[in-house]
């Protein structure tokens, strides 16, 4: 496997035990569940465990049904470092916002912006990999 691949994978599964780990919090301690910490589980989850995942099984099986190599390379190494500081200043982001501080807001619009940044450079490295397949 492509090196970023597994960066991708190791991650996803990194934040898929973050995110059962405060769900789990969440059973025993109910009222630790604010709004914005939900949001924190359910984006460490989707976004974090789901979507890295989604990456890094796609640029892994998607040149191989395709017949052609990733489109770029350099594009998948710059993906994977802003889907990583987007994740990461997303999951600081809702942390702010659940014990009120005002910064938590803006946190989460720079870096939410990063991670819609990756995604869209994933959906074009795709596109261009199983072009013409």
């Amino acid at each position: 496997m492509d090196r970023e691949v597994v960066w991708f994978i190791r991650q996803s599964i990194i934040y898929f035990l973050l995110g059962t780990l405060l769900g789990l919090v969440f059973l025993f301690v109910p009222d630790a569940a604010s709004q914005d910490r939900i949001a924190l589980h359910v984006h460490m989850n989707l976004i974090g465990w789901m979507s890295m995942m989604i990456f890094g099984v796609g640029y892994h099986i998607l040149p191989r049904f395709s017949g052609r190599p990733v489109f770029s390379r350099k594009m998948m190494t710059v993906q994977f470092w802003l889907a990583s500081a987007g994740m990461a200043g997303m999951t600081a982001g809702w942390l702010l916002r659940s014990f009120a501080v005002p910064a938590g807001n803006g946190i989460l619009l720079a870096f939410g912006t990063l991670m819609y940044i990756s995604i869209t450079l994933f959906v074009y490295n795709m596109l261009r990999t199983v072009k013409g397949a």
